[in-house]
């Protein structure tokens, strides 16, 4: 499909449908802002108003606020603003993880936010969306970044508890509170032992229960538990190097990430294991997401986007690369 005009345009404030008046995830305060999830450099506090997926409506109004303006939609539903046909899909990123479809006189843009190829059995899997013109991140946009079935790698993280357990070590997991303790919490074998999380993340829990978008059973950690040694503890980064830890005698420290596919990473985050999990397309899933949109055109945002811009250019796209305030997979110190 060849895309013939830019229908969604950046400026100061983010991903603007000049004839809508609307932003896409802006990143300054704005008075419509259409939210492609609850990851705090998507959705941001401020705007007057916010239009999202469903499942992620209680996520923002619990990190944003609860009095916020705020309206949810089902995945396929079409929403018109001065002309201009709207409707989310499936990103397959996190829970409620959408792609924005935008639609005006013919001419259809794909604004995907963030996206993850594999299915997590979390979140609604990533759906395809045919367009002239497709909007990507480019986290982990580089040939060397390739992902491990997800099954594969949560069997490495059970094989590991099971080793610190023999020896009497907690097993302490950083994740995000939001997306990665999920999928960790999902897949993992809790017949291995009891599983505890750090406040955040049973926060994070507790709002989605709430909403029947994800139910597990976890521990909260707590001065009243005096051994830890048989338990996996997952944490954010924040709670590792802070005296939270210091609770936990002995502790092997992994880090789930993306990044743990970099030689040297887990050496230098200075922990013991690292495990390939990520809530983003790795290479492969980048190029064959692309692919399957039968966009011509394709804007790169956040990542290794100059890079992957210009292999885009070489398989005869027309790639733009366009810098922006998202962090994709950033510090695992990150409340991402």
């Amino acid at each position: 499909m060849a895309a013939h005009k830019d229908l969604l345009t950046f400026n100061k404030n983010g991903i603007y449908c000049s004839v809508a008046g609307v932003y896409i995830d802006p990143w300054r305060k704005v008075d419509k802002a259409l939210i492609t999830h609850g990851h705090s450099d998507h959705a941001r506090s401020g705007s007057k108003s916010y239009i999202c997926h469903k499942d992620t409506l209680p996520i923002i109004r619990h990190r944003i606020g609860k009095s916020i303006e705020a309206r949810g939609i089902q995945y396929g539903e079409v929403f018109t603003i001065n002309g201009v046909r709207f409707s989310f899909h499936p990103a397959g990123h996190i829970i409620g993880s959408s792609q924005i479809r935008v639609e005006y006189k013919g001419e259809v843009w794909v604004a995907s936010g963030d996206y993850k190829i594999q299915d997590d059995g979390v979140c609604t899997p990533f759906e395809p969306i045919e367009c002239h013109a497709f909007i990507t991140e480019s986290t982990f946009g580089l040939p060397i970044y390739s992902w491990k079935p997800i099954r594969e790698t949560i069997g490495e993280m059970n094989t590991w508890w099971e080793a610190n357990k023999s020896l009497g070590k907690p097993s302490i997991i950083s994740a995000y509170s939001l997306g990665k303790a999920q999928n960790i919490l999902h897949n993992i074998d809790k017949t291995i032992g009891p599983i505890y999380c750090h406040g955040a993340i049973i926060a994070m829990n507790k709002v989605l229960q709430e909403a029947g978008l994800f139910d597990c059973d976890i521990l909260p950690v707590t001065d009243d538990v005096k051994n830890y040694g048989n338990a996996l503890v997952l944490t954010p980064g924040s709670g590792i190097n802070g005296p939270w830890a210091k609770r936990f005698k002995q502790a092997s420290i992994g880090v789930a990430s993306g990044w743990m596919n970099l030689r040297g990473a887990r050496r230098r985050r200075g922990v013991d294991k690292g495990f390939v999990l990520s809530d983003h397309a790795d290479w492969d899933g980048l190029n064959a997401a692309i692919k399957a949109t039968g966009a011509t055109k394709v804007v790169v945002t956040h990542g290794y986007q100059d890079i992957f811009t210009r292999w885009l250019c070489e398989q005869g796209y027309d790639a733009v690369s366009e810098k922006t305030l998202f962090e994709g997979e950033g510090s695992e110190n990150a409340e991402h």
